[in-house]
């Protein structure tokens, strides 16, 4: 059979939360992420790579099936991925591809249906239902707990570093034991919890990391610098992170790089496993994550928002046949995995699949005209911290958010990559915006979408006993437990 690539293995490490903008090899110069770092230079780097949702559960879902999640109803963190629709597990699978996936997935739960019929410790949404309060967009519900995750990030422990120090070793397990009698290319999903939080930091990182000054301050934090957008006004009020102090910020700060560096760690066993097994010449790896984190910039924390640090995410490709140190400025988002995975290891795309919006990242790593791929990157948000959708388009150097309801946003990333200048209201960017509104609802309508969105939450909401009956049983709960044998 001919493949345009070389069939290969895959080993595809996905983490929670990490913004792109802390990973040495994207340019931050303060973080720790010496593994991260030699995959980069060892592959291909994407540049501008982004989530297609800026929050967990749909951006997942979005990634699984390579398809934009308002198109199946994947609104928020209640509305877990299930297999309704066949994603890239299900295609591999359907074609004896060796499919083993190890740590967080954040599905509906562990069932085959989802095209992963061999989990190991899968972190899935709790209760098989997820955060049913994310029905609830009306700003009445404070999440001070959230606020409380930024104050009380610092040296210590938790489950969640236990957890990917479990996942790490069962995947060097599954390198050394179980890739030798693989007819076909198998294909390892590597899921880790961190950076996402609790921001709890072993002592020798954190110290990596002191004193904490030395790192940059969040751009934009300071209220008199800040965008007072009303969108962005709603997401403080409803997380509680209006007013911090200077000195909690930058624990906060440097909890966050420690997390991440972390994973880095988790990472370099792994692929020092690959290498040590003589795996490494006939394997790809893709490193990405799920979404971002502000980490304090524009005077926000976490996701759920379409600035760069929280809808920017990392997209590292190395391979034998992947060119070494190449930075791709092609925009490029979690849909490209689908076809990205079929290309790696040599699977057949259905005839359906063929009308999905992504691309292959082999396609793009290997190209050599140097011309770059002109094409609009699409985000959408429907969750917590948000009273109507909001949606994003990248394309070139310019990125508009749409606020339903709300007035737009606009930047031009070459020329203030940090975000800072808003050109939406300027007279001489008119003709700009009003393209990428076009380039916008060539993909949806945005206000119909919104109004999906809400009318199905509210439906799911009646279901579940309204809002009174929700509340009453409401714990407030800052992440995703682990499940009961992963530590």
């Amino acid at each position: 059979m001919y493949h345009k690539h070389r069939p290969m293995n895959l080993l595809y490490l996905f983490s929670d939360q990490h913004s792109r903008e802390v990973l040495g090899c994207y340019g931050n110069k303060y973080v720790h992420t010496p593994n991260l770092d030699r995959l980069g230079r060892q592959g291909t780097i994407f540049k501008n790579a982004y989530t297609n949702n800026p929050i967990c559960v749909p951006a997942r879902a979005s990634m699984t099936i390579g398809d934009y999640c308002f198109k199946h109803s994947y609104w928020d963190n209640a509305h877990p991925y299930y297999g309704k629709e066949e994603g890239w597990g299900h295609r591999l699978t359907q074609q004896g591809y060796k499919v083993t996936t190890i740590g967080k997935l954040h599905y509906k739960d562990n069932i085959p249906e989802t095209g992963f019929a061999d989990q190991r410790i899968p972190l899935h949404v709790r209760n098989k239902t997820g955060d049913l309060t994310h029905f609830i967009r009306d700003g009445s519900i404070l999440r001070p707990y959230l606020c409380g995750e930024v104050v009380q990030a610092g040296e210590g422990d938790s489950e969640y570093l236990q957890y990917d120090d479990k996942v790490a070793r069962l995947a060097v397990d599954f390198l050394k034991n179980e890739t030798r009698a693989a007819e076909k290319p198998w294909c390892l999903f590597v899921g880790f919890v961190c950076p996402h939080f609790p921001w709890r930091v072993p002592k020798d990182i954190m110290d990596l990391y002191r004193p904490y000054d030395k790192l940059p301050f969040p751009k934009g934090w300071s209220k008199n610098v800040r965008p007072m957008h009303p969108a962005l006004e709603l997401i403080r009020h409803e997380m509680c992170i209006q007013d911090l102090d200077d000195d909690a910020i930058r624990k906060a700060v440097a909890a966050y790089y420690g997390m991440v560096t972390y994973v880095d760690r988790q990472i370099g066993r792994i692929l020092d496993a690959l290498e040590a097994e003589g795996l490494a010449d006939n394997t790809r790896i893709i490193y990405t994550d799920d979404h971002g984190d502000t980490v304090g910039d524009h005077g926000l924390f976490f996701k759920h928002t379409m600035y760069e640090g929280s809808v920017g995410v990392p997209m590292i490709l190395s391979g034998p046949d992947i060119p070494k140190g190449k930075i791709v400025e092609d925009d490029v988002s979690l849909i490209d995995i689908f076809p990205t995975v079929m290309d790696c290891v040599g699977a057949k795309l259905k005839p359906e699949d063929k009308n999905l919006p992504g691309l292959s990242l082999l396609d793009m790593a290997k190209k050599q005209d140097g011309k770059l791929l002109r094409r609009p990157i699409f985000s959408e948000y429907h969750n917590i911290g948000s009273d109507h959708a909001s949606f994003m388009i990248k394309h070139g150097d310019y990125k508009l958010i749409h606020y339903v309801t709300y007035e737009p946003q606009l930047f031009n990333l070459r020329e203030d990559p940090d975000e800072l200048h808003d050109l939406a209201k300027d007279p001489n960017y008119q003709t700009i915006l009003q393209s990428l509104e076009a380039e916008l609802n060539k993909i949806c309508d945005p206000v119909k979408v919104d109004k999906e969105a809400k009318d199905d939450q509210a439906r799911m909401l009646a279901q579940a006993g309204g809002k009174e009956a929700i509340l009453k049983y409401y714990h407030p709960v800052t992440y995703s437990p682990v499940p009961d044998d992963a530590i």
